[in-house]
């Protein structure tokens, strides 16, 4: 697995229903290398800190591998890495496989993988469609936020080494695909529950559906 591009953004003003509010999610690559930090990426855009940047999304990670399958159902839109407001395109990295509490070197700093992306409208004003949260969560290959245990900086080129497989076997697309049922599978729910990896906040949300199996 190795960075293809890394992505910031400018503060950029959209229109939603009716109003005009600004957005970080249009990211273009930059040549210079990122500076993690410990709640966001440095001289990143980050507008609306209730739902990005912080402690468990100090910065978010997709594949190159699914550009392909977006492409195709998007053949004019201006595209470029970033398009889906990711900090790190990252070759071969496989939702399927990598588990939550996951921990890398990345360049010169250390994380963990920490929660997928949930999509939002904004997501829809990048790629001029609403239609496209279905779509992403169908897909169910979100890309991956990461916490930061130790600050440093990635370039282009660097690899991700996996440290230390988290014992827990929860995947993202585990969890990502959890987040979505009607009817909770109730193994991936104990998997999840029990994941001191994921957010507090995450597993105290599912706690209602395991009184119910």
């Amino acid at each position: 697995m190795k960075v293809i591009s890394t992505n910031i953004g400018s503060p950029t003003t959209i229109t939603w229903n009716g109003k005009e509010e600004q957005t970080g999610i249009f990211k273009y690559p930059v040549a210079e290398p990122l500076f993690l930090g410990k709640i966001d990426v440095a001289k990143d855009t980050v507008i609306d800190r209730v739902h990005h940047a912080g402690v468990n999304k100090a910065c978010y990670l997709f594949s190159k591998n699914h550009y392909a399958y977006w492409k195709n159902l998007y053949p004019n839109l201006d595209w470029d890495w970033g398009m889906f407001g990711e900090n790190l395109t990252v070759s071969n990295w496989d939702e399927s496989k990598i588990r939550i509490g996951d921990i890398y070197k990345l360049g010169t700093a250390l994380v963990q993988v920490s929660q997928p992306r949930e999509p939002c409208y904004k997501l829809g004003v990048r790629f001029k469609d609403q239609g496209i949260l279905k779509k992403y969560i169908d897909y169910g290959f979100p890309g991956t936020y990461v916490r930061i245990l130790e600050e440093g900086k990635v370039k282009k080129g660097d690899e991700l080494v996996l440290v230390e497989q988290s014992k827990n076997e929860l995947t993202v697309k585990e969890f990502y695909n959890l987040l979505y049922m009607r009817t909770k599978d109730p193994e991936i729910l104990q998997l999840a529950l029990s994941n001191k990896a994921l957010p507090e906040y995450k597993r105290e949300r599912l706690k209602k559906y395991s009184s119910k199996l």
